[in-house]
């Protein structure tokens, strides 16, 4: 029996969702595609609708109106304020599709002091820690002076990427927890403190999708948060990103599945948690070993614009059968090409930046796709409305090729105090 075609709802504007929204649209299997609110790119393969993340009621009209049938949410927050539990629990929505975890599920994410007990309870290879409040600031005081710098300081709740403070001394640790619990630097997200053991290794990021059950393996990548080359400066959302990882062989994924993915998988249906979606795995690799940094509750940014190009599944596919449970019943197939993205950002970003700036020679690349991020369109014109604006994402059958592709391109793209890394990849 043929499967009817999907009406699907994507929530978000970055470039995560643009990835996404070029993906799904490729399906035979996607009716209409409506992202919200979408950006300049997201129109070349759906409807933007001038809905935010966080209007849970303007979702459901959207839902109602569109009859959809898959709800996407790309980002965190509304993930994490409960999204599933609000569709799942209204009987004139329970019938969609929802790709991500419960609430419960979402504190994988959306709390640091959940998913470290979390991987205790289930021996899951993750740094030493211990978590503080104001009532026992004192000790966590005493804590630092046991570690031996850098320490790792960690806001329990979201903090828009920024909460994790990697402290270069004993005394810069110690002023920075006074100044997250005691000055609310984060906010409410601050509240709680995780502060761990500092783990000397490289980075990457392996994606999975589950039914609760089941899951199949995404490609890996890395990213690249630091805004200067070398790996210097301010931290950002992600100036880049590679896929495959070259030192992420098949002995180092064994293990990295054996002792990480699966076990989570696992423990999450052991303790009762639905979780219907993406696992994002922060992975660090130490002495050969894989170490859990953090758990995101959905893709990473800009990772997705280096994975989707990289699976050759049918992604609407692939959410009909998590939907069902069937996840099973499919292997994951990624592409032999190595892919590369390049982010183009603002003049000032991750610090202060000018909106409104106008792009030029999007028509000029040749070879590459272009994740829109932060783009709006004004008067006609696409103009800047963010602070990493655009991905430049290349295929290739090296990695080498793929880069040099992605810079030949990110430099035919123009706005005023555009920049972006020119050292993506550099260590491989």
């Amino acid at each position: 029996m043929a499967v009817k075609k999907q009406n699907i709802l994507l929530l978000g504007a970055g470039g995560r969702e643009c990835a996404i929204a070029w993906k799904l649209s490729k399906s035979p299997l996607c009716g209409n595609l409506f992202i919200a609110p979408g950006n300049a790119g997201t129109r070349f393969y759906g409807t933007g609708l001038d809905i935010s993340v966080s209007d849970f009621q303007g979702i459901k009209q959207a839902c109602l109106e569109h009859q959809i049938d898959i709800l996407f949410p790309g980002p965190e927050d509304p993930l994490v304020a409960g999204i599933y539990d609000f569709i799942k629990n209204d009987p004139e929505l329970q019938h969609i599709i929802v790709v991500g975890p419960s609430k419960a599920g979402a504190q994988m994410e959306g709390s640091k002091a959940f998913s470290k007990k979390f991987m205790q309870r289930h021996n899951i290879p993750t740094a030493q820690y211990r978590e503080f409040t104001a009532e026992n600031f004192e000790e966590g005081k005493t804590y630092i002076n046991t570690l031996t710098p850098p320490v790792v300081l960690k806001a329990d709740g979201l903090a828009a990427g920024k909460g994790v403070i990697i402290a270069q001394s004993t005394e810069e640790a110690q002023a920075a927890f006074s100044s997250m619990i005691q000055d609310h630097q984060f906010g409410n997200a601050g509240d709680r403190v995780v502060i761990e053991e500092f783990l000397d290794g490289v980075e990457l990021s392996v994606f999975a999708l589950t039914d609760g059950e089941h899951y199949i393996l995404l490609p890996e990548a890395k990213d690249y948060k630091r805004v200067g080359e070398g790996d210097k400066g301010l931290n950002t959302g992600g100036m880049g990103a590679i896929s495959p990882v070259p030192f992420a062989d098949a002995t180092f994924m064994e293990k990295v599945v054996s002792r990480i993915v699966a076990p989570t998988v696992a423990g999450l249906k052991a303790e009762g948690i639905v979780y219907h979606g993406f696992i994002f795995f922060g992975l660090i690799k130490v002495n050969n070993e894989p170490y859990v940094i953090e758990y995101n509750c959905r893709m990473g940014d800009p990772e997705t614009e280096v994975v989707i190009p990289r699976l050759n599944n049918d992604l609407v596919e692939l959410i009909l059968k998590m939907g069902e449970g069937c996840l099973n019943e499919v292997k994951a197939e990624h592409s032999t090409d190595a892919a590369a993205t390049v982010v183009l950002v603002s003049g000032g970003y991750p610090g202060s930046y000018v909106k409104g700036k106008v792009l030029t020679g999007q028509t000029d690349v040749s070879g590459s796709i272009l994740f829109h991020a932060g783009t709006a369109v004004k008067d006609g014109m696409v103009v800047t409305s963010g602070g990493r604006v655009m991905a430049v994402t290349s295929l290739a059958p090296t990695l080498k090729d793929a880069l040099a592709t992605s810079y030949a391109n990110a430099a035919r793209i123009g706005f005023e105090g555009r920049y972006f890394r020119k050292d993506i990849g550099w260590e491989f």
